[in-house]
């Protein structure tokens, strides 16, 4: 009986890490799961064991561990000697929350991960001038229109003051290294704007 306990305290402890570290629960906090799920420890005894339980989960979280992977790190951890190693219990428990939140949790890594602001919208198109419209020789190809909507993760908004857009022209029949260096720069000031404004 104790044994379930023990699985159902430290599944407790792995979801609770899980909720505070990879899905922004701020509700969830250390002196909570402690009191919750360990009140007999010292805190000092429950730290331990959060820093531990915390620094397997981003392991195998920062590996995205696949069940051979996991089976293979988690034995490794078992064999090790003191108090890094890791019981047969906790290692069971572990592997049922890999297997249970491994997809929520790389989800949550990836959106972590995201540079801000984010492409929201991509528009082109290729003019061709007519033979009327052709004043300037030099400028006589086509023509390439790129227009890109930047904007920051999480804004949902009908005015167009939140995000950016940049249009960019280039002459298709005199593109050079020169030129995609300068539109580079383009992109990248047009990034630091958008990324500056709140």
């Amino acid at each position: 009986m104790a044994d379930v306990e023990a699985s159902k305290s430290l599944s407790g402890l792995l979801n609770g890490i899980a909720q505070k570290v990879y899905y922004s629960n701020s509700e969830i906090t250390e002196e909570l799961l402690k009191d919750e799920l360990y009140p007999e420890l010292s805190q000092e005894e429950f730290k331990a064991l959060h820093e531990k339980m915390k620094a397997l989960i981003k392991s195998i979280a920062t590996a995205d561990m696949d069940p051979s992977q996991l089976e293979a790190f988690l034995t490794a951890q078992t064999k090790r000697q003191g108090s890094g190693g890791l019981g047969a219990e906790q290692a069971a428990a572990l592997s049922r929350f890999w297997k249970s939140q491994r997809v929520r949790v790389r989800e949550s890594l990836l959106s972590q991960s995201r540079w801000e602001p984010g492409l929201r919208g991509l528009s082109w198109r290729v003019d061709l001038h007519t033979a009327a419209s052709r004043g300037d020789p030099a400028h006589s190809g086509p023509v390439a229109l790129m227009e890109l909507e930047l904007g920051r993760a999480g804004q949902v908004s009908l005015k167009r003051s939140h995000s950016m857009s940049l249009m960019l022209r280039l002459n298709l029949r005199t593109y050079s290294t020169l030129k995609i260096q300068r539109l580079c720069c383009q992109m990248q000031r047009a990034m630091k704007e958008a990324m500056s404004t709140p």
